[in-house]
């Protein structure tokens, strides 16, 4: 059973960078047709979808985001990470990341304060 787990600063004070990063367990992040998605929570408010890296290596991205964040993977690791450029207090939120397969991971809280 693939199991997902988020790892991030928890913290972070506003324009700073973010970096969060995803470890697969009891599978492959190369497996063929498999999507790992970034999202987030907001508190109050709904999901939302950032990006995700195919099996292939191929990111998509939120339009809304693109020009804010990148995906990037390490498959030695089977690691997904999640890299957003600055942050502001906007970005407050609970951040998964699921595979298309419908695993989630626990999620990590992200609060961006001065």
């Amino acid at each position: 059973q693939v199991q997902l787990q988020e790892s991030g600063p928890g913290l972070l004070k506003p324009s700073h960078p973010l970096s969060l990063t995803c470890t697969v367990s009891g599978g492959s992040i190369t497996t063929n047709n498999f999507y790992w998605s970034w999202i987030r929570q907001p508190p109050g408010k709904g999901l939302e979808w950032m990006g995700a890296m195919a099996y292939s290596g191929n990111t998509y991205y939120s339009p809304s985001l693109e020009s804010l964040i990148s995906i990037s993977r390490d498959t030695s690791k089977n690691q997904v990470t999640l890299q957003l450029i600055s942050v502001t207090p906007e970005d407050t939120a609970v951040y998964y990341c699921a595979d298309t397969g419908g695993s989630w991971g626990q999620g990590t809280q992200v609060t961006v304060s001065s």
